[in-house]
């Protein structure tokens, strides 16, 4: 017998046995998954709150510091704010330098963890949107808050090719040192709206 199979042998005699793949969890459920999607937003470093419509959301960006004061601003959510930046004219996203802040679209909030789907065709041209702005509105509708992980993935259609996201807060890390960093990688502040 060669060393290769006196190896192969020696693997195969030692490999694991095979065990019955586990019951899959029933999905948490939440009575009023709105309220526990906001707790969440918060618990994971961001802020969240809920506007009645499109109107109150525009009154409400209007009075974020992030967005009042931005000079650099974009709105990829339709009715809700002006923005100094058409990105449809942005050619290299390296123009998005200093990009102050960015409002998208998502699709699905997640109660259970406070992250929201954003889907690529919300990000515009550019995907970096998301990654390069300094402050991070996220707009959801309440009905598209559901309780679960397992609930979002239902809901979840990505074109092919595509490309997606969930977003839960701000940007952070604590890999060095465990000491918290937030605006590592990304966003230093994540607002979510949920309209509705």
């Amino acid at each position: 017998m060669s060393s290769r199979e006196t190896v192969l042998s020696a693997l195969r005699r030692a490999s694991a046995r095979a065990v019955p793949r586990p019951e899959d969890p029933e999905p948490t459920r939440f009575d009023d998954p709105v309220s526990h999607f906001l707790e969440m937003v918060k618990a994971v470093g961001g802020a969240a709150s809920r506007v009645r419509d499109m109107a109150a959301l525009d009154a409400e960006l209007a009075s974020l510091p992030a967005w009042a004061q931005a000079k650099k601003a974009v709105s990829l959510v339709p009715g809700a704010g002006r923005s100094s930046l058409d990105l449809a004219s942005v050619a290299d996203p390296h123009e998005l330098e200093g990009l102050d802040t960015a409002v998208i679209a998502g699709e699905v909030a997640v109660a259970e963890n406070g992250a929201v789907w954003v889907p690529g065709r919300n990000l515009g041209p550019h995907r970096a949107v998301f990654v390069i702005a300094e402050h991070l509105v996220l707009v959801v509708p309440a009905v598209a808050v559901v309780s679960s992980m397992q609930e979002a993935y239902a809901r979840i259609e990505i074109e092919r090719p595509g490309y997606g996201l969930f977003i839960s807060g701000p940007s952070k890390t604590a890999d060095i040192e465990q000491a918290l960093v937030v605006g590592a990688h990304g966003a230093r502040s994540c607002t979510v709206f949920v309209v509705g």
